[in-house]
């Protein structure tokens, strides 16, 4: 771990506005790993998970994304009774759009009537009247995705929903759901080593538009990786996974970072990446990874 890691904040890593309005910085927390294995139920260290909430805080971390489907519901309840009420910059983003069977399962689903019951039942969860940033999970190919956006749509009409952010979506599905509103965010699968989202990335870097990567950190994989990312990790005092999330805010001004945890020494690790600077030469290698990969 780098040194300064409890010293670090996530100002370092600058800021962004979604939707204009909500100034962020972008090093955000992503709650998805407050739950048990498979992100299902309740996580055994509950109290540990509080501490990482409230440290994420103390952190300058104004950004908190979660679910309803992680848990399911465990995650958003945990954020609202460890930090409600919230800091009045504290932005909160949730998803709705998966369904959970079981442990491990997700499964779309993009009716509009079961996005606004999990949308009212985030909502409850988490106390508040209206949610900040409200995501399209995940594109439903039973549910025409027109009719999922409307539905959104709606919800914000009816002030139940500030703005609306997509994720798991391609460039032409950001296109159509701009033709029926405003999209504020945009969050796919992408890091180092995974950067098929690349084209999103592209549209959302000519729109200025916050692009959230999320699994920065490939499952840990990253935080254990070797080759140039260790090499350049050893040279610069810090981890991989540091390197990797460096890299990611230096790749675009408009990624918005939420790697997650539930270990506060983890945590501090993250938000330390903000303040890691990389020489060109140590950017230029790492642009090669997933070439190489």
């Amino acid at each position: 771990m780098a040194e300064q890691s409890t010293q670090a904040t996530a100002a370092a890593a600058g800021r962004i506005a979604i939707g204009g309005d909500l100034p962020v910085n972008r090093m955000g927390f992503g709650a998805m790993r407050l739950t048990g294995q498979g992100v299902w139920g309740e996580h055994p260290d509950r109290a540990e998970c509080q501490r990482v909430l409230r440290r994420a805080l103390e952190l300058g971390i104004n950004l908190i994304d979660t679910a309803d489907s992680y848990g399911p519901e465990v995650s958003e309840r945990l954020i609202a009774e460890t930090l409600y009420p919230y800091p009045d910059d504290l932005v909160i983003a949730t998803k709705g759009g998966l369904v959970r069977p079981g442990p491990g399962q997700w499964v779309p689903n993009g009716r509009p009537d079961h996005l606004r019951q999990a949308c009212e039942g985030s909502l409850k969860r988490l106390r508040v009247d209206e949610i900040d940033v409200y995501q399209f999970h995940r594109p439903d190919p039973k549910v025409p995705f027109e009719e999922s956006i409307g539905a959104l749509v709606q919800l914000k009409d009816e002030g139940k929903i500030r703005h609306i952010g997509l994720s798991n979506v391609d460039t032409g599905q950001l296109a159509r759901a701009q033709r029926l509103t405003p999209i504020v965010s945009v969050q796919n699968r992408y890091s180092l080593s995974d950067r098929t989202s690349e084209p999103v990335l592209v549209a959302c870097s000519a729109q200025d538009l916050p692009f959230i990567p999320w699994n920065p950190l490939e499952i840990g994989e990253l935080t254990r990786a070797g080759g140039p990312v260790r090499e350049i990790a050893d040279r610069v005092g810090a981890t991989p996974g540091q390197v990797a999330l460096a890299w990611l805010l230096h790749h675009s001004p408009v990624m918005l970072l939420i790697p997650g945890t539930s270990k506060v020494a983890h945590l501090e690790e993250n938000v330390a990446a903000a303040e890691l600077e990389l020489a060109p030469s140590d950017l230029k290698e790492l642009d090669q990874v997933a070439q190489e990969d």
